[in-house]
């Protein structure tokens, strides 16, 4: 999902020059960009390290067209937050400075995560036309199929489990459902659900790396839309595979591109190539038995390109 670009609140520690920056979203909520950047532009002047000032005001320069002050202020917010909360280095990336594919920074996708907790199941569902679960039960139910197995799985792992819905299309063929998410807020709306025998706050990759020590196993690992907020999918492959049984399925989705290598899309994901998810599942240890071109969502009216992998473990 596009999670947007609305600045978080972090204080400046300036009172004043807090509430001032309020006011400029105000003002730029009612459209008057011109307005709000005056305001913030005064408010940068007191307090000349606010990285959320700064922020807002290369998102008003961007839409303004003005790119050379946009990255100005892009750059600003970057090096104001170590931490990078409002995703700058991203912002900068798709304006051509920095890398090209910078990894996103966990507090940056924790809060977007975080934020959009409460309505994230209506904004995927009616307004995304979001259907990446159901394509990767169907998806896993014709491995498993061919392969002369029930669908049927003693131990499952959501990886980016979100608000559960790929949970929810998995769980009558599941005996132990685990789910695991970087945004706590998230976390607590799967809770409600009642879907999950165990879930977990935390960033995927040390999880696994700990489940993997503690001989915890899987026979199905699954990552509906996530990998899209991943720039390395070899680690995640890799770490995947140490804790599947043999013969166990890394089901996962991605979004893609007509290249080679990793894109960072203008929706801020990341789309990875064909032949770069092979090579990377390939290189994991993994077995890719299923690769197929599929929209999991609908953006602008338009279906957004992507792929959907099942992979066997060694």
């Amino acid at each position: 999902m596009n999670l947007g670009v609305q600045p978080v609140f972090i204080s400046s520690g300036d009172l004043i020059a807090d509430r001032r920056h309020q006011w400029a979203l105000d003002y730029l909520a009612r459209g008057d960009p011109a307005g709000a950047a005056e305001i913030l532009e005064q408010v940068l002047e007191t307090v000349p390290a606010f990285a959320g000032a700064w922020f807002a005001l290369g998102t008003i320069r961007e839409a303004e067209g003005d790119r050379a002050r946009a990255i100005a202020a892009f750059v600003a917010a970057r090096d104001a937050d170590p931490q990078d909360h409002h995703g700058a280095r991203l912002h900068l990336a798709r304006l051509g400075v920095g890398e090209a594919t910078p990894a996103m920074m966990e507090t940056h996708v924790r809060r977007l995560f975080d934020q959009h907790a409460p309505r994230f199941d209506q904004s995927l569902l009616r307004h995304l036309d979001y259907r990446g679960p159901q394509l990767l039960v169907a998806a896993v139910a014709a491995v498993t199929l061919s392969a002369g197995r029930p669908l049927r799985f003693a131990a499952v792992l959501d990886l980016g489990c979100g608000t559960g819905l790929a949970g929810a299309a998995f769980r009558a063929a599941v005996d132990r459902l685990t789910g695991i998410d970087l945004s706590a807020a998230m976390i607590e709306e799967t809770r409600r659900k009642a879907l999950y025998d165990r879930l977990v706050t935390g960033e995927l990759v040390d999880f696994l790396a700990a489940e993997a020590a503690a001989q915890m196993r899987y026979d199905l690992v699954v990552a509906a839309d996530v990998l899209v907020y991943l720039q390395d999918l070899a680690l995640v492959a890799a770490a995947v595979h140490r804790v599947l049984v043999p013969s166990g399925l890394f089901a996962f989705t991605t979004e893609t591109h007509a290249g080679d290598g990793v894109l960072l899309r203008q929706s801020l994901r990341y789309a990875h190539g064909a032949a770069h998810v092979r090579a990377t599942v390939a290189g994991a240890g993994l077995d890719l038995s299923y690769l197929a071109e599929v929209s999991t969502r609908t953006e602008r009216g338009e279906p957004v390109p992507g792929l959907l992998g099942v992979a066997t473990s060694c």
